[in-house]
């Protein structure tokens, strides 16, 4: 069996039962998704990536708003997008599309089809949930167009808690296949060298339980640098 085989295998056991009360349960605990969602103001006519999209609880949301608006959701395991599925075509959303595959190795051709790069991409609380995190990321990256935008909404350092409230969450989430990237924000504020990269923001919340990160592309046409001709 392949690592990609074993991955996929991995959150289909995860996920068979626990995706009957997934979206019931998470409401409690998964704080910031919605901020999230009411962060990125997106336009007509913008193709939206949700990678580890799960039951598709948040494009959902989003694809209600923006029915101009295309959007699109991956995750490894094939029973949680059974159910959504389930929720996608009794809502008769048709601007909405869903598959199996991982963060760390779609491409926006390949694994949909499209002529363009995405919009916008973002991660809410699947990060945590990837042990090629970084891969992750730097593909989310490049199959975003230029001026193109990132976003992540996940657990933080929960520094805001209790000590003991802080460890008993952590070992609870863990048992959920949840993992605590201690390079993941140092590598975020990174990006922000790159020549590719206009900005990125970290925003804390709920006492750092968890955050909001935005990371925003550079476009040679906006910031009033041409790309260069391509020479033949």
């Amino acid at each position: 069996m392949t690592e990609t085989e074993d991955a996929f295998k991995k959150m289909d056991r995860m996920y068979r039962l626990q995706r009957h009360f997934y979206d019931l349960s998470r409401r409690y605990y998964l704080l910031g998704r919605d901020e999230l969602l009411d962060q990125m103001a997106v336009r007509p006519g913008e193709r939206v990536l949700e990678a580890g999209c799960g039951t598709a609880r948040n494009i959902i949301k989003l694809a209600r708003r923006h029915r101009d608006a295309s959007f699109y959701g991956l995750d490894a395991s094939s029973a949680m997008l059974a159910t959504a599925r389930a929720k996608i075509d009794p809502a008769g959303l048709t601007n909405v599309e869903v598959t199996t595959a991982l963060a760390d190795t779609f491409t926006h051709e390949g694994t949909f089809g499209l002529d363009q790069p995405f919009d916008r991409i973002f991660f809410s609380f699947s990060i945590s949930m990837i042990p090629p995190w970084r891969e992750s990321l730097e593909n989310a990256i490049a199959n975003l167009r230029a001026g193109g935008r990132l976003y992540i909404v996940d657990f933080f350092d929960l520094g805001g808690l209790p000590r003991t409230c802080g460890r008993a969450l952590w070992w609870w989430l863990n048992r959920f296949g949840v993992s605590r990237w201690d390079e993941l924000i140092p590598f975020l504020k990174s990006l922000e060298a790159r020549e590719n990269v206009a900005s990125v923001e970290v925003r804390p919340l709920f006492r750092g339980y968890s955050f909001i990160a935005e990371i925003a592309l550079a476009d040679p046409q906006i910031n009033g640098h041409p790309p260069a001709p391509v020479l033949s």
